[in-house]
């Protein structure tokens, strides 16, 4: 866990070790969002980043049975 301090402007600095894992670009859009108790930084990515993502994932579903 890192710990940040909030600048008199509101801002704040992501660490080095945190923007390297999450690979995060000067200029890139973050969706910012209150989830409970806490706030969480969603880094935006391009189609072109996401294509696999979800490689390996199980895909079957339990469908209803159609009754007419």
């Amino acid at each position: 866990m890192e710990i940040v301090k909030i600048s008199p402007k509101y801002q704040i600095v992501i660490p080095k070790r945190v923007r390297s894992l999450f690979q995060l670009r000067p200029g890139q859009n973050i969706q910012v969002m209150a989830y409970g108790d806490r706030i969480e930084l969603i880094p935006e990515r391009t189609l072109t980043e996401m294509r696999g993502f979800l490689k390996g994932m199980d895909a079957s579903v339990e469908r209803e049975v159609n009754q007419l």
